[in-house]
Parts: C-alpha cells; sequence; structure tokens
C-alpha cells in the first residue's frame, strides 16, 4: 500500500492558521488507512508541541507520527560523538537534545556543533561562536539541522538555517552532516519507520528544493502544492515534482485519480 509524508509548515498550515481542507484530508487518510508521517525541518519547537499545534487546529497526531532533525540529530550524535556539543537551538527544542552535554560559552574544546533556526535569536556575536568554535576545533562536526532556505510566515518570508549553514561551511572550508531535509538520510529514515518501499511513498511539500528535490533524491515520488511558500517559478527550474495540486485540499482526488497502485 502506498505511503505519504507530509511537509507541515505551508502545507497544513501558516502561522497558526490551518489551510483550508488540511483537517478533513487527514481525517481522510486515516478512515482510508493509509500509512503516513509528518516531517519538517522545524526546529524552534519541540515534538510534543507540535502534536499541540496540530491538535488545536483539530489535526489528529502523535509525537511519534513527527520526524524532525533534532530527533535526528540526537541519535546520531549519540553514536558519534563523546563530549560537550555547542547547541545553536531556540530554547525550547533544547529538551530534545537533554541526553547530550552542552557546552557553555567559555568552553574551548566542543566536540560538535549543531546548527538549528534560531530566528531572531541571532546576532554576530553568537554567529562568531559557532565559527571560532569550528575553527578551535577542526574535527568537530557541524551538524545541520535541515537546508531549508525560508520559510513563510504570516508576515512574510523569513530565512530558516540554510543560509547561515552555508555561511559557516564557507567559512571554515568544509561541508556540514545535514539531518534534515534535503538530506536523503533524512527521508530515508522517515521510509523506514513506514515500512513502505521509498518508490511506493508520497511526499507532500511546498518546497520545491527542500520537499521535491530532497524526496525524489531519495527515490520518492513527490507531490507540489501551490500554498506556503511556492512560487510560479517553482514550476521553470530543474526539479520537475511528479505532481501539482492547488493544495493539501485537492489531494483525495489526485490521490484517487494519479496515485500507484
Amino acid at each position: 500500500m502506498p505511503a505519504i509524508l507530509f511537509d507541515m509548515d505551508g502545507v497544513l498550515y501558516v502561522g497558526d492558521r490551518p489551510i483550508d481542507g488540511a483537517v478533513e484530508t487527514l481525517a481522510w487518510c486515516r478512515r482510508q488507512a493509509i500509512p503516513f508521517r509528518f516531517v519538517t525541518n522545524t526546529t524552534s519547537r519541540p515534538r510534543t508541541a507540535l502534536v499541540d499545534k496540530l491538535e488545536s487546529m483539530g489535526i489528529e497526531a502523535r509525537a511519534d507520527e513527527i520526524i524532525t532533525p533534532p530527533v535526528a540529530a540526537r541519535q546520531w550524535l549519540s553514536r558519534h560523538v563523546d563530549g560537550p556539543v555547542g547547541l545553536f537551538v531556540p530554547e525550547a527544542t533544547r529538551a530534545e537534545f537533554a541526553d547530550c552535554i552542552p557546552a557553555s560559552p567559555h568552553d574551548q574544546r566542543v566536540a560538535a556543533i549543531v546548527l538549528g533556526d534560531l530566528g531572531e535569536g541571532w546576532d554576530f556575536a553568537t554567529y562568531n561562536r559557532a565559527f571560532r568554535w569550528l575553527k578551535q576545533n577542526p574535527d568537530a562536526p557541524l551538524v545541520a539541522l535541515g537546508l531549508t532556505r525560508f520559510w513563510e510566515a504570516e508576515d512574510g518570508p523569513r530565512l530558516d538555517v540554510g543560509p547561515f549553514v552555508r555561511g559557516l561551511e564557507y567559512a571554515i572550508g568544509r561541508e556540514a552532516i545535514v539531518l534534515g531535509k534535503p538530506s536523503a538520510a533524512f527521508f530515508q529514515r522517515a521510509v523506514e519507520q513506514l515500512g513502505v518501499p521509498a518508490e511506493q511513498t508520497l511526499m507532500i511539500g511546498d518546497d520545491i528544493v527542500g520537499d521535491i528535490g530532497g524526496a525524489q533524491g531519495a527515490g520518492l515520488r513527490a507531490l507540489l502544492v501551490r500554498t506556503g511558500k511556492f512560487r510560479p517559478t517553482d514550476l521553470d527550474g530543474d526539479i520537475s515534482a511528479d505532481g501539482v495540486i492547488g493544495s493539501i485540499a485537492d489531494l483525495p482526488t489526485w490521490w484517487e485519480h494519479k496515485s500507484p497502485p
């Protein structure tokens, strides 16, 4: 049976407002017994808060149905890193890293740097501290919680973690380990949870690069919605979605006529 991965911000909601049809479409998925997971690069809040947000909109959800970069990063760090970790994540997200030893701003040695979306918490001193730690500890990996370029807030587009990751990569001359979209490993982990082959899994997103290109690179099919950060120019680039719908409300009809058996 085919399965679905849903991006959240821009697909199910924008800000605190659900997108029309999101509640009904998720209820349809459960009635049809279609396996699905929520996949998001959101690093500003833990999964429990995301569950609360979805349920406040009328969307049933469990924490174990939501796959986020902080969870993937914590698992990776537990296997590969021994020592203090420089955490550049919002305060609410630190709960996901409870098993890590957090580095203090005065530490000289760190075993890894984790970079998430600090939003307005970024300033020069904070960003430069991440840079200095990476320069002083050349063996410490830069762990990126995704490479999302921007997200669509209710008041307009806002920078996400991707540009900050790319800036540090350029400054230190080495690449980050990406544990969020668009990395293939992130999608593969989601597919493993579903227990369905990648080629039978459909990713639904509004980001032509992070959602559509990333999913296709991992062997999934990908459906683009014309909501959230979608722009008409997304249809003219090098990445071509397997389908385009107006919004999540159109999924049941598309599924009936276009989905694989």
